[in-house]
């Protein structure tokens, strides 16, 4: 859009002329035309058959020949932590743990949560427990301030010690006894506390990250605690199971919940290379704003720059109706809407005027989905509604509005003041203990 209202003020438009065309032409796509290339609809998000449409096309791009198993993926964990009855989604409630090695249809999901620790205590793994949280480390409490004690005699000097334990004890006692059986901590564990907890059948996992814990709370339903005191039944969570596993050597713990009450659900994603991971957790993350956009509204146009292409035929339609200079304006819009297939071109290795002239004139003809076909060796187009690549409306609407609305913001920039640091010496560097004054 810019360097097409370059060529515009070249040629004598004035900024505020082009910003009236372009405001135009953006009023007419969302209101009238954007609406009339709407080519499909999800309309249950419970089934998969219609989510996995537009989810796949998202992952399509990132992941090529891996789009059909992530959407599956996606879709488990995405339908497992969505709320039926609000309609409410949250992606942040996927989360994505990658560990190195085996390939990527190894991946999965896992209804909980899974963490790349150890336990630290002997028991290794609990089923349907109570979970106790706690943000403070569990061992020996430290005053806030120093204290002296007098000890005249060595049984006193004993008396002390075995107290300090004797208190430690009655504390790990009472969490058993309110019916705890996992402790989770963001803390360090003393050894003195872990005998305890040994002793009494627990399970001890340690956290260190403090979002960790609090996405463990919310998936077990647990109050995190600041101190180390006995929880109340309201305070307890609860979980399935939480065991101690390995997946590719590398040791994990997993906290798993049942599908119908979980709250958060984990991708577990293997490969062969982190970066090949890194680009799976991206790939991932677009199918989960995909599924996010869908509860809000599930319209779908045509993608391979289909609806880019249709748009642009109805502008330029549009401007030759329009009698001022905002025709010219108008006009390098849908010029500025024809880059995204052109584009997808280059990406290719398509030639671009070729595919352009293909593209402008079957949608001419009326055949209204068709898009690029990049699995070509040259210039071809596709049926984009029969080989399922539909791209979100939502996308397509905030895109042209924020694109309009930045492009206008830049032409009504008239002049651009820069400040630069005062020219001469510097002035010289005094001692680190001086003051500025």
């Amino acid at each position: 859009l810019l360097e097409n209202s370059e060529e515009l003020i070249r040629l004598g438009l004035k900024p505020t002329e082009i910003i009236d065309g372009y405001n135009l032409a953006t009023q007419k796509i969302l209101e009238e035309f954007l609406p009339s290339v709407v080519v499909d609809e999800v309309k249950d998000l419970t089934n998969v058959s219609e989510i996995r449409k537009p989810i796949r096309t998202a992952l399509m791009s990132k992941q090529y020949g891996n789009e059909d198993f992530l959407a599956d993926l996606v879709i488990k964990a995405a339908l497992s932590v969505y709320n039926r009855e609000s309609g409410h989604f949250n992606v942040d409630n996927v989360r994505v743990c990658k560990i190195l090695g085996c390939g990527i249809e190894s991946s999965q999901v896992i209804n909980g949560m899974i963490f790349k620790k150890a336990v630290e205590g002997d028991v290794k793994s609990m089923k349907n427990a109570k979970v106790v949280c706690y943000t403070c480390p569990v061992d020996v409490q430290a005053t806030e301030t120093k204290g002296t004690v007098l000890i005249k005699t060595a049984e006193e000097l004993k008396n002390f010690s075995k107290g300090e334990e004797n208190v430690l004890e009655a504390q790990i006692k009472a969490i058993a006894d309110s019916g705890a059986k996992v402790i989770v901590s963001g803390g360090k564990y003393g050894d003195l506390a872990l005998h305890y907890i040994n002793k009494f059948g627990m399970m001890a996992v340690r956290l260190q990250s403090k979002f960790d814990l609090r996405r463990l709370c919310q998936t077990v339903g647990a109050t995190a605690l600041t101190k180390l005191i006995a929880p109340t039944a309201e305070e307890l969570g609860s979980i399935d199971a939480a065991f101690i596993d390995e997946i590719g050597g590398t040791s994990v713990v997993v906290f798993e919940q049942d599908s119908k009450s979980t709250k958060i659900s984990t991708i577990v994603i293997r490969g062969s290379t982190d970066n090949l991971m890194d680009d799976i957790e991206r790939a991932m993350n677009d199918g989960l704003n995909t599924f996010k956009v869908l509860t809000r509204d599930g319209r779908l146009v045509a993608g391979a720059g289909a609806c880019e292409i249709e748009l642009a035929r109805k502008i330029t339609d549009y401007a030759e109706t329009l009698p001022g200079l905002e025709q010219y304006a108008v006009g390098k819009f849908a010029e500025a809407l024809q880059s995204l297939p052109v584009i997808i071109a280059q990406n290719g290795g398509i030639n671009q005027q070729d595919i352009l002239s293909l593209l402008l004139s079957s949608h001419q003809e009326g055949r209204h989905a068709d898009g690029v076909d990049i699995g070509s060796d040259s210039a071809a187009v596709q049926n984009s509604l029969t080989n399922l690549i539909l791209d979100l409306y939502l996308t397509k609407y905030w895109g042209v509005k924020y694109a309009s609305q930045v492009t206008s913001t830049i032409l009504q920039v008239d002049q651009i003041i820069c400040s630069k640091p005062a020219g001469g010496p510097k002035p010289p560097q005094q001692q680190g203990h001086w003051d500025q004054d």
